[in-house]
């Protein structure tokens, strides 16, 4: 899978995240760019696009009873 400007999403640990997270909170809203964080060499979580992550989540919200 690839980002919207044709790149590999990137990876990186919490350690390095904690150190970069501006970027990282950049390049998901200007360049729609996905980062997984790692934790011990195992994603644990994911920097995503706004609308990405609306795409994820409505899906569950029209199926869900209220």
């Amino acid at each position: 899978m690839t980002d919207r400007e044709g790149r590999e999403p990137n990876e990186m640990s919490v350690r390095d995240l904690r150190s970069e997270l501006a970027d990282v909170l950049n390049d998901a809203a200007v360049y729609g760019r996905i980062t997984y964080v790692t934790n011990r060499g195992r994603r644990i979580a994911a920097v995503v696009p706004v609308p990405i992550a609306d795409q994820a989540i409505e899906p569950a919200v029209e199926g869900a009873e209220i």
